[in-house]
């Protein structure tokens, strides 16, 4: 064992015994948070405009400070963009991490200098966690893939500005950087297929231990790889042993990921944002993520039905129920308060407290009340996949409203197959069926004939990796929704069809 990986055992004992600490009495973790978070912001903008001052208890911040998505924020913001201090956390932010929003366009989440740490943090002692349970070590001293944005930053308003991803480039730590790949000239490449194609040139022939990323993106360098040595990943990096992912649902991706590796792995799956770094997977037993309550944030959670009516129902850790699908809601040490995520989560276990995320709060179809989430989609197709024994490279689903020559309104599947089903309607009606059985009003909406059951059209190979592009947006963390609530994505689909649409 190398020096790196005895000190990484050590280290995770460490942590691993002060987790247990606060696991042990969430309710404190999370009011020691609260009473600093306020402490910290009662002489900001933010703070005098909703009387911080007077803030004694969790039912006084509710009654002083409403749930806001960012578009509400946002003049807040602006006052920081031109210059203002102390408006929503003291003093300036450290950062601008630049995202993309939905009615804004793009969107500016402040980090502040107490929220940085925990960005690294988080993804630190998801690692520790698995090497304290593990005993495996070893990664630690071969190379380390942490796929990212362009770490070069631009200024807004004097604030350096860029992708979450490529700030935290900045802030690897020295003792993992000889390790890192790719290297930083590489890592700043825009183009994302040459940067794919100089990823691989630069690892393809290194000792490649661990690899970070979001699924699709992790498949694209697979394929990648496989296209120049047609070997397995598992055959190429002998010693590669850990794959962390986050970013989107890994169900999808799951068996041609493994597939492409050709043999067993551990997989740790994390929970990071813009916003915050939230939960990590602890524990390879058990696939929920261990919600950070320690680690600035103080959360709050909306049932998902609610969250759009005027007096939504809003619960701190000790309120929430199991099974129940949340909102989650913000509040941060980088000056985010009642702040929408737009992530939804379902709580697993209380103790700890455990999740798993279920989607986002603004991908769903509800064009006729149906209200169909991302988790149910997911589960419907995964498991109709199994079935037929077929895979899925990608999908995104649509409703279309404006049919013609007397058809009623369905659900429009846009789905990638590796290899299409043999029976592609029995699927179609399989798939149906799931969907059916999983979301009562869209069963409802069927059995009354005001939907259609669901139509496929399948996508050309590499369909929605040629839409990305052709919309500027592959590779990163760019993500294809997998709901949307109109046409806007589907109509631009249109070219990367397979054929006609199966219905």
């Amino acid at each position: 064992m190398g020096i790196k990986a005895y000190a990484a055992k050590w280290f995770a004992k460490i942590v691993n015994s002060q987790t247990k600490k606060w696991v042990s009495d969430p309710e404190s973790a999370q009011q020691k948070v609260f009473n600093s978070l306020i402490s910290s912001a009662k002489e900001t903008s933010f703070g005098e405009d909703h009387d911080f001052a007077r803030i004694k208890t969790y039912k006084d911040f509710k009654d002083a400070v409403p749930i806001r998505d960012y578009e509400q924020l946002n003049p807040y913001i602006k006052k920081i963009i031109e210059g203002a201090e102390n408006v929503l956390w003291t003093g300036r932010p450290l950062y601008f991490a630049k995202t993309s929003g939905t009615t804004s366009g793009v969107k500016y989440i402040p980090i502040s200098k107490e929220s940085m740490p925990y960005h690294i943090t988080g993804a630190r002692n998801a690692l520790l966690s698995y090497i304290h349970e593990t005993g495996n070590a070893k990664f630690v001293e071969g190379k380390l893939i942490f796929l990212s944005g362009s770490p070069e930053l631009e200024e807004k308003s004097g604030i350096p500005t860029g992708r979450l991803s490529g700030i935290v480039n900045h802030h690897v730590p020295n003792y993992l950087k000889r390790n890192q790949l790719p290297s930083y000239a590489t890592n700043c490449i825009e183009d994302w297929e040459d940067k794919l194609d100089k990823i691989v040139g630069e690892t393809v022939h290194s000792n490649m231990t661990l690899i970070s990323g979001i699924p699709p993106w992790m498949q694209m360098y697979f394929d990648r790889l496989y296209e120049k040595e047609h070997k397995k990943v598992g055959q190429l990096f002998p010693n590669l042993s850990v794959i962390v992912h986050g970013g989107v649902n890994f169900d999808p991706y799951r068996t041609k990921l493994q597939e492409s590796i050709g043999r067993p792995v551990s997989f740790i799956e994390t929970f990071p944002a813009s916003e915050g770094f939230f939960a990590y997977q602890d524990s390879q037993k058990d696939e929920s993520l261990l919600l950070l309550l320690d680690a600035g944030i103080y959360y709050e959670f909306v049932p998902a039905n609610e969250i759009f009516s005027d007096s939504p129902t809003r619960l701190n850790i000790t309120e929430v129920e199991l099974d129940v699908n949340y909102a989650m809601i913000l509040n941060t040490n980088a000056g985010l308060w009642g702040y929408n995520l737009g992530d939804t989560v379902r709580f697993v276990s209380k103790n700890p407290y455990k999740i798993v995320v279920t989607g986002r709060i603004k991908h769903f179809i509800s064009a006729f009340g149906e209200h169909v989430i991302a988790e149910e989609v997911e589960y419907c197709l995964a498991e109709t996949a199994k079935e037929f024994n077929t895979r899925i490279v990608e999908f995104t689903v649509a409703p279309q409203v404006n049919t013609t020559n007397g058809e009623l309104p369905y659900h429009e599947w846009f789905i990638e197959f590796e290899s299409i089903p043999m029976n592609l309607e029995k699927f179609r009606l399989a798939l149906d069926e799931k969907l059916r059985k999983k979301n009562i009003y869209y069963k409802d909406l069927l059995n009354g004939n005001i939907l259609d059951t669901l139509h496929i059209s399948p996508m050309q190979k590499d369909g929605f990796i040629n839409y990305m592009k052709s919309i500027g947006k592959l590779g990163g963390q760019n993500k294809l929704p997998r709901l949307s609530n109109d046409r806007t994505i589907a109509d631009k689909l249109q070219p990367f069809l397979l054929q006609s649409k199966l219905a």
